[in-house]
């Protein structure tokens, strides 16, 4: 009874938020429950309403921002055209709203799968390491394949690139179909990798593709609609997942997961990809022909451009506190079980993430404009954000204030990505940005790999408490912030003495 509750709830209220959020005529009798947001967090909540209203009151606060069409927009030469609104963009541009849908769905299927992986892996070996190689294996394939992935989204059709991934993920994840006992939890880790490997050719070519289907001054609404979406996805998916997996069986997951691959390449082929030009002919070597020739060429570019560099490192830095995720399913089991059912608890612990991930970068518009300079500024700010917010979730005892500061904490998240993605996209070149990408994902699985080794090992070998690797983590978070702010007073030093040249 409680889980009908929950997910009747969640549904009811992020689809009138989510509704009136687009359209402020849209109303609800009862809405006035949402008028103190204070009552939200009261001691006397269950669980179950704790979740539930976390979710109203994030987007109750979110709608009090400003609204998504009157921002600033990124810095061009010499002036600032407005910026374009999101719901503006998606009814303009049929592109990249074929693109968001793809988006849309498979995101959704993922965190069915995601949730129902896990939950298979716990039931069938009850450790926090099996949990942390799951993860491993998801990340090692951006690792082992970032230079080729790269090199191929800069050489080839990237349309083509995206179709095939999704089609080859579709048949990738029924393996999990086969997995029944616990000596067959390997093959959970090899179809893992699979899959993985294919988004790793997807994702570069996803973001490379973005520049090419809207303008530079609708870059940051485009990224703003994708990690909201993604946000969205993690909270519905999760909120719904969760309950799904417990009543259905995690086969019934990982079949939604299979048929939303098919309607993403479905949607996909439906993009117009402008035709990029010709790429200058050279002799083929073997270098040449394994893309070592391309790959070096793409490390040069990055080498050469120090502001560049930086911001590729933004998302690697993020990473290195990964192990928060392999944490969430211990603290859904072990510490905030939602009526006595570890995937419920989970599943609420990821809504919140979620939740906070599609409210930080609207959130950061009422503060900051869409200049390049507010951008970095608001990075170095963000990383801060996140470990202060980690300490408090790693230490809380109640479980709403654990999924406010764990929203809040994803808030930062939110904002690293979007606006580091920006800039890159931004001031990379086109025939390079396949390649900068990928090396971006692969730095940054890269590190959330060893971050959630580390936080597997720390559990289950040296029996460290959940809440004390929570709390390390977040104070690790203040280093990268640290870092940067150093980095941007070296930025504004250097932009001054270029402009003082430019003078004399």
């Amino acid at each position: 009874m409680m889980n009908d509750e929950f997910n009747t709830q969640v549904a009811l209220n992020l689809s009138f938020r989510t509704h009136h959020f687009l359209n402020p005529t849209v109303t609800r009798k009862n809405v006035s429950s949402a008028r103190d947001p204070t009552a939200f967090f009261s001691s006397e909540l269950t669980s179950v309403e704790a979740g539930r209203n976390l979710a109203a009151f994030v987007f109750y606060f979110a709608r009090g921002t400003r609204r998504l069409d009157s921002s600033t927009p990124i810095e061009q030469a010499g002036h600032t055209p407005p910026s374009t609104g999101y719901i503006e963009l998606l009814r303009r541009n049929r592109d990249f709203r074929l693109l968001w849908s793809g988006q849309v769905i498979s995101q959704l299927g993922d965190w069915f799968d995601t949730i129902a992986l896990f939950t298979l892996v716990l039931r069938l070996t009850g450790s926090g390491r099996a949990v942390g190689l799951v993860l491993v294996a998801r990340f090692l394939p951006s690792v082992v394949l970032g230079p080729l992935s790269g090199v191929v989204a800069d050489r080839f059709n990237r349309r083509h690139i995206m179709i095939a991934s999704d089609a080859a993920r579709a048949v990738v994840v029924l393996g999990f179909l086969l997995v029944r006992r616990p000596e067959q939890v390997w093959l959970v880790y090899v179809l893992t990798v699979l899959q993985l490997g294919f988004s790793a050719f997807f994702e570069p070519a996803r973001s490379a593709a973005v520049p090419s289907v809207v303008r530079e001054r609708e870059l940051v609404a485009a990224n703003s609609i994708s990690s909201v979406t993604w946000s969205a996805m993690l909270t519905l998916g999760a909120a719904i997942g969760g309950p799904v997996t417990g009543w259905f069986g995690t086969d019934a997951a990982f079949v939604i997961d299979s048929l939303t691959y098919v309607a993403s390449a479905l949607l996909i082929a439906g993009v117009s990809l402008p035709r990029r030009p010709p790429r200058e002919k050279r002799k083929l070597t073997v270098a040449k022909a394994l893309g070592i020739t391309d790959t070096l060429e793409g490390l040069r570019y990055v080498w050469t451009r120090p502001r560049v560099l930086a911001v590729l490192l933004v998302k690697p830095a993020w990473g290195l506190g990964g192990g928060i995720l392999t944490l969430l399913p211990v603290f859904g089991e072990k510490i905030f079980p939602v009526a006595g059912s570890a995937a419920v608890g989970m599943s609420v612990l990821y809504a919140a993430r979620g939740i906070g991930t599609a409210v930080g970068p609207v959130l950061t518009r009422r503060f900051y404009s869409e200049t390049r300079q507010q951008m970095q500024r608001a990075i170095g700010i963000a990383f801060v954000v996140a470990g202060a917010f980690y300490v408090s979730f790693g230490y809380s005892q109640s479980f709403a204030l654990a999924l406010l500061f764990l929203a809040v904490a994803h808030m930062g998240g939110s904002v690293l990505w979007v606006f580091s993605t920006v800039l890159l996209q931004s001031t990379v070149e086109d025939d390079f940005r396949g390649r900068v990408f990928a090396a971006e994902l692969m730095l940054m699985t890269l590190a959330m790999a060893a971050s959630n080794y580390a936080t597997g090992e720390a559990l289950d070998r040296f029996r460290v408490s959940p809440r004390v690797v929570t709390a390390a983590i977040g104070i690790f978070f203040t280093l990268p912030g640290l870092l940067w702010f150093l980095t941007r007073r070296w930025w504004d030093r250097d932009q001054q003495h270029d402009s003082h040249a430019d003078e004399t």
